[in-house]
C-alpha cells in the first residue's frame, strides 16, 4: 500500500495545532493509501525549534549553544539549548494530547549523525565533522539521545509503531568533499565511503533494536543511496528530479535490495482553473519507475513524502516545503495533494 506523510517541519507557532490537524488529515486516506502521520518541527517558533536546536537538544553529555556562524558545541549549555528543550517537551505533552488513544504508525524525523556533524561547529574551531574523533563521540551521543526521544513517545503513545526519518541531506557533499571550511577558503577533505557507512549503521542498527523502521533521506544528492542501503536502512528517501538514468538505477538496485522508497515531491503548481496539479507530481515517479523497467506492483512499497529544503539552518521563518505557502492552510492543502497523488499511483500499481 503507498503511504503518505512528511518530513516534519510545519508552520505556525502551536504544536498541539499542528499535531491536530496531521492526525486528521492521515487518519482517513482513500483506498489504497495509507496516512503515516508524524511529529513535526516548527521553525516559526524561532532558535531553538530548528532542526540543528531539535538535534543538539537529543545529544547526551554535549552541550550545545547557538554562536554567530551557528550552533556550536560548548562547555556549558546556553539559553538557545534551553529553549530547544522547552520545545521539546511541548512538542511531546502535544503528541500525547493529539493522538490521545491512536495506535498506528508514526514517523520522527532527525538530523543524521553526518549532517548534523557537517552543521555542528566546534567550541573553538571549524565544523565538527574535521575533527573524527569528534564525530564518533557525536554520533554516540546522538544515538543516545534519539533511542531515549524513541522510549519518550513511546510511553505518550504506547501503540505507536514507529519510523525514523534519519535526515542526511549533506551526505552526498560531505563524500565529495565539497564543504567549505569555517574559513571559507578551502574545503574540508571527503570522508571515504566506508566510514560513512560505519557511522550510520551504528545509529540504525540502535534505532532499530529499539523497536522502529529506518528511512535514511539523502535529499536530492542520488550518490547517497548506496550509503543508506549498505548502512542497512529499511528505506531510502530522495528529492525527486528531472530523469537521470544512472540515478534511477541506483534506486532500483536499492528496491531490489529490499529497500522501500520515500520519494519527496516539490510543491504542487497552481492553477487558477484547477488548482493544484497533481500529474506532473505524478509523472516525476510513475514515468521514470516505467522507464527504468521497476514492476508497477512495486509501487507499494512507495512513501510520498515533501521534498525537504537545502542545508539545515539555524534560523527562524525557514520551514520546509509544506510550511512554504500560506501557512496551515496551505501546509494542509500541500499534504492533500500528497495524497491525491498516492492515490493515482495505487490505482497504477493495482490497475
Amino acid at each position: 500500500m503507498i503511504s503518505v506523510s512528511g518530513p516534519g517541519s510545519w508552520p505556525g507557532l502551536d504544536p498541539l495545532e499542528a499535531q491536530l490537524a496531521i492526525f486528521g488529515d492521515l487518519a482517513d486516506t482513500p483506498q489504497g493509501v495509507a496516512g503515516l502521520p508524524f511529529v513535526p518541527h516548527l521553525p516559526e517558533r524561532g532558535i531553538g525549534a530548528d532542526e540543528v536546536g531539535a538535534a543538539s537538544v537529543l545529544l547526551t553529555d554535549v552541550p550545545t549553544e547557538l554562536g554567530t556562524h551557528g550552533w556550536k558545541l560548548t562547555d556549558h549549555p546556553g539559553s538557545d539549548s534551553a529553549r530547544a528543550r522547552e520545545f521539546a517537551r511541548a512538542d511531546l505533552e502535544a503528541l500525547s494530547i493529539a493522538g490521545s488513544g491512536y495506535a498506528g504508525p508514526l514517523t520522527i524525523s532527525v538530523l543524521g549523525p553526518w549532517t548534523l556533524a557537517a552543521t555542528l561547529y566546534l567550541s573553538r574551531g571549524d565544523r565538527v565533522l574535521s575533527d573524527r574523533g569528534a564525530v564518533r563521540d557525536l554520533t554516540q551521543s546522538l544515538t543516545h539521545g534519539v533511542v531515549a526521544r524513541m522510549a519518550e513517545i513511546t510511553r505518550a503513545l504506547p501503540g505507536a509503531e514507529l519510523t525514523v526519518q534519519v535526515d542526511e541531506r549533506l551526505l552526498g557533499q560531505i563524500q565529495a568533499g565539497v564543504l567549505p571550511t569555517f574559513s571559507g577558503y578551502s574545503r574540508l577533505r571527503a570522508v571515504r565511503a566506508p566510514d560513512l557507512i560505519e557511522g550510520l549503521e551504528v545509529m540504525l542498527a540502535d534505532i532499530r533494536a529499539a523497536g522502529a523502521r529506518t528511512v535514511v533521506h539523502v535529499g536530492s544528492a542520488w550518490l547517497g543511496i548506496p550509503t543508506g542501503v549498505l548502512a542497512g536502512a529499511d528505506a531510502i528517501g530522495l528529492d525527486m528530479g528531472p530523469w537521470n538514468e544512472k540515478a534511477w538505477e541506483v534506486i532500483a538496485r536499492a528496491i531490489e535490495r529490499g529497500a522501500d522508497l520515500w520519494a519527496g515531491l516539490a510543491p504542487a503548481q497552481i492553477s487558477g482553473c484547477r488548482g493544484p496539479l497533481v500529474q506532473p507530481l505524478i509523472d516525476a515517479i510513475a514515468v521514470p519507475w516505467r522507464r527504468i523497467g521497476l514492476p508497477l506492483a512495486d509501487l507499494d512499497r512507495l512513501t510520498v513524502v515533501p521534498a525537504r529544503p537545502g542545508a539545515p539552518r539555524a534560523a527562524p521563518g525557514k520551514p520546509g516545503s509544506l510550511a512554504a505557502g500560506g501557512g496551515l492552510a496551505g501546509a494542509r492543502s500541500d499534504l492533500a495533494t500528497l495524497v491525491r497523488v498516492g492515490r493515482s499511483l495505487a490505482d497504477l500499481a493495482h490497475g
